[in-house]
């Protein structure tokens, strides 16, 4: 009895190992590598633009016959470390007042908020190496980019409350700080008569739970919002 050819299940066989004509298994091609597509770079700061907008915006506290006093500053760890500095959120000056208050070397790149980035405007920011965030969500984009800074040693500014005058914390400072492995800078401003204030606590260890470091910098900011005498 002649022997019958043997059925290959569709299901089971596919077509580089299905025989050919002659009978024998047409070779298997090599499986090409994976890419991944690289990981985008950091915001740059551009140093140049990033003291001129400082400097501009601190105008109107000239004009208006008020100064800022820093305190804490011995606080603030060197350059070149991983850094999120997480402040209360009083006015449209705040970020500048805190990149003001800061030591040379501390370039502060800031979540700002997406409406901000329209033309000519959004381009100065972004030159002095701040970044949009979305706030009606979680913006995942924001936090990639605020790990990428931190990654290279810089410096993110948040504002926890999320909004001025915002009176609950989010968490969204802990959590990045965690991520990042970057200890949390407190910072209070506050205003009191002709004296605009900046007042820096000691650093924050990201470990502990996002719960329990946000409460913990809530404690901090508090004390910190309160005016105090002058620095010396």
């Amino acid at each position: 009895m002649q022997a019958r050819p043997q059925a290959y299940p569709l299901n089971l066989m596919s077509d580089v190992a299905r025989p050919d004509l002659n009978g024998s298994a047409s070779p298997t091609p090599a499986a090409s590598p994976a890419r991944t597509a690289p990981e985008p770079a950091a915001p740059h700061v551009h140093p140049a633009v990033y003291r001129f907008v400082v400097n501009v915006t601190y105008l109107p506290v000239l004009a208006s016959g008020m100064h800022l006093e820093v305190h804490g500053r011995e606080h603030v760890p060197a350059p070149g470390t991983p850094l999120v500095v997480a402040a209360n959120h009083v006015s449209g000056l705040d970020p500048f007042l805190v990149a003001r208050a800061l030591p040379p070397g501390r370039f502060l790149q800031f979540m700002a908020k997406k409406e901000l980035f329209v033309p000519l405007i959004g381009d100065v920011i972004r030159a002095g190496g701040s970044f949009p965030v979305d706030r009606s969500g979680n913006d995942l984009g924001a936090v990639r980019t605020s790990l990428r800074i931190l990654k290279v040693g810089g410096t993110v500014g948040i504002f926890p409350q999320g909004t001025r005058g915002g009176g609950e914390l989010h968490g969204g400072a802990a959590l990045i700080a965690a991520k990042g492995r970057a200890p949390i800078l407190p910072a209070g401003i506050s205003r009191d008569g002709k004296r605009w204030i900046v007042r820096f606590g000691e650093p924050i260890s990201p470990r502990g739970g996002i719960k329990n470091v946000t409460a913990e910098l809530g404690e901090a900011l508090s004390a910190l919002a309160v005016p105090v005498g002058r620095a010396y």
